[in-house]
């Protein structure tokens, strides 16, 4: 089946110059909001919640910060980790469904919280849930560049101020964190191995105000700003084009699925996670799951699950992982790498 689905191996990435992953941060606020919490507003029951979704809690930003100030939190964890400072970063790519407003730009607010002077802001605004994926690959594509040496990748969600309170359909599966990682070119044979990318253009999650299409007969500015979710059609999709996804990564890098140490999945749900390993048929000892204690949070989920897998001592140096996630759109990638770290200066 797997020789199916690509004529021929590709060479790895394409690319001359192999990157990886040397710092990772991760951060979630503090206020813990239960199903408990949400049922006494919502037509719904913690049981319901934790037999569609798996999620049984999520974190809301507490109303004195905004999205830069968790981004800066988890960004100075993987600078830390990374063994550099704010001055080195050459790029800094923010993916967000939730900036801190329309303009200006967030990753410009976080470049000035850090101290990064000389870092080139970029900000992926409509990535979703893959946003994740889709910086990595940005940030991959710049360090091709012989003067780029460190670019800082953030993936962040503030869905807590995006989701509607009395929408039982969004409000239960959403919460915020941020997650970052300082990414570097490596060695060859190391660092991220292939990529694969993919679209579909659907509705089915949209956040239909704030653009030039006229509201709709039923909305308000205000209503017009929440997200929007058909989770039947999200189902559906993630469920189809996730494993193919994963499955043309690992061919591409020229492995097999058996070569794979660890999986990491996008947190939408942990049914799509656990339908996922199975049609991969791989057992879910094989991934690492945050969703019950964080619910979704977009595009900071698979720096949650890397981050616990890490912490965990589940993915460790020289294990080939996958990062794969579906967002909004619909857009979806996934990544092969060889975890390895460059060596910390003395």
């Amino acid at each position: 089946m797997e020789a199916l689905l690509t004529e021929k191996i590709l060479n790895q990435t394409g690319l001359e110059i192999p990157v990886n992953i040397q710092g990772i941060g991760f951060r979630v606020p503090g206020k813990i909001v239960k199903n408990e919490d949400l049922v006494k507003e919502l037509d719904t029951s913690d049981q319901w919640i934790q037999d569609k979704t798996g999620i049984k809690e999520r974190r809301y930003l507490e109303d004195e910060y905004v999205t830069s100030d968790l981004c800066a939190s988890a960004a100075a964890e993987a600078l830390l980790d990374a063994d550099i400072q704010a001055e080195e970063i050459d790029a800094i790519i923010v993916t967000t469904t939730s900036p801190d407003q329309a303009l200006p730009s967030t990753a410009m607010i976080i470049k000035e919280k850090i101290g990064a002077e000389k870092a080139i802001p970029i900000d992926l605004t409509q990535s979703g849930c893959a946003g994740g994926i889709y910086a990595m690959y940005v940030g991959t594509h710049l360090l091709q560049n012989s003067n780029v040496k460190n670019v800082l990748v953030i993936g962040c969600e503030i869905l807590s101020r995006i989701s509607d309170p009395k929408d039982r359909t969004t409000r239960v599966f959403f919460g915020d964190a941020a997650g970052a990682m300082v990414l570097q070119k490596t060695r060859e044979g190391e660092g991220i191995l292939s990529f694969h990318l993919d679209s579909e253009l659907n509705y089915a999650v949209q956040i239909p105000g704030g653009g030039t299409v006229p509201l709709g007969e039923n909305e308000d500015y205000r209503t017009s700003q929440f997200v929007k979710m058909n989770g039947r059609e999200v189902w559906n999709t993630a469920t189809r084009v996730v494993p193919t996804s994963i499955r043309e990564a690992i061919l591409s890098a020229g492995l097999t699925i058996g070569d794979i140490d660890h999986f990491l999945v996008h947190q939408a749900n942990l049914n799509i996670v656990k339908e996922v390993m199975h049609d991969l048929n791989v057992p879910l000892e094989k991934t690492t799951i945050t969703v019950q204690e964080y619910a979704n949070t977009g595009s900071a989920t698979l720096y949650s699950v890397l981050y616990k897998a890490l912490k965990d001592g589940k993915v460790k140096e020289d294990d080939t992982i996958v990062l794969s996630a579906i967002g909004a759109g619909f857009l979806w990638g996934s990544i092969c790498l060889k975890y390895t770290k460059n060596e910390k200066r003395g």
